[in-house]
């Protein structure tokens, strides 16, 4: 005999205690009323849904022996068939027979992913009890997690698609100019040495040109003690060649109002975003690590 929702159990019991005694005519009626009532009620619409929580289909079935609701979230990758039905019998130990059928009466086998069973409507048997369950589309979803959550994501990467243009062009300049400054410090330890040379082999003598030689080397190292006491950091050269690039990188950038703290600030909320769809993603690949991912991508 098949089992018949809660509610309408109810109103039959309702109607059988009113102790008032059918007429053959009236009991025959109401027998062909619950028969009807009973089929209408065989694909029962309301007791099988599926919804997306942190992007895991998440059904919600109602258990025929406890006669209450019970969620199962599911892995859409590495989940089955199969599957959702044991946790269904594990779950209630009433369910004797337990089926997904396709909208056309057709059994859908238990290796079926579940990603391919929630993209149509389908048929849950238990027992003798048919849901007939209507997952949410995919394209609506993503539609609306477009519309909603991500349009602000598209509007970053649109400014800084821009942005990154002009960034790019002051980048060149300033490298272009770091250079340059590099080659005219090598060119002025040439032209020094070459002086210095002439001084002390043709025009003067070495007697004459030591002390010279001296104060020009602690000049020199005057001139890095200065540096370190202004920037606080060893006059090292390649420090000291990314300290005068981003002097001309924020030079440029004034020059051309280009806003640098609103421009980190768009591509940190670009990367938290990426970091956020890699953590969602996760479960869809069998919960591989991050550093995997980012290498199958």
């Amino acid at each position: 005999m098949p089992l018949v929702p809660a509610l309408w159990v109810a109103k039959a019991g309702h109607c059988s205690s009113s102790g008032v005694e059918d007429q053959p005519g009236q009991r025959g009626e109401t027998l062909s009323l619950q028969k009807k009532k009973k089929k209408k009620n065989s694909l029962a619409w309301w007791y099988v849904t599926v919804v997306y929580q942190n992007g895991l289909p998440v059904i919600s079935v109602r258990l025929p022996s406890r006669r209450e609701r019970c969620q199962f979230t599911l892995k859409p990758i590495s989940d089955s068939v199969g599957v959702f039905l044991r946790q269904l019998q594990e779950e209630d130990r009433g369910i004797d027979r337990v089926a997904i059928y396709s909208p056309d009466g057709v059994r859908v086998a238990a290796s079926t992913g579940i990603d391919l069973l929630l993209l149509d409507d389908f048929k849950l048997v238990i027992n003798d009890l048919t849901y007939h369950v209507r997952p949410p589309k995919r394209v609506e979803m993503g539609f609306h997690r477009v519309s909603q959550d991500g349009l602000d994501l598209l509007t970053f990467a649109g400014i800084t698609g821009v942005s990154h243009r002009v960034r790019i062009e002051i980048s060149r300049k300033a490298e272009k100019r770091t250079t340059l400054v590099l080659w005219g410090g090598l060119a002025y330890m040439a032209t020094q040495f070459g002086i210095l040379a002439r001084l002390t082999w043709w025009e003067y003598s070495w007697d004459i040109m030591e002390p010279v030689t001296y104060f020009i080397t602690y000049g020199s190292a005057m001139a890095m003690y200065a540096y370190f006491v202004m920037t606080r950091q060893e006059y090292v050269y390649p420090e000291a060649r990314d300290r005068q690039y981003l002097l001309f990188f924020h030079k440029g950038a004034k020059k051309s109002r280009f806003d640098l703290e609103k421009y980190n600030q768009l591509k940190d909320a670009i990367a938290q975003a990426e970091m956020d769809l890699k953590r969602l993603r996760d479960p869809l690949q069998v919960h591989l690590p991050l550093r995997q991912i980012g290498e199958k991508d």
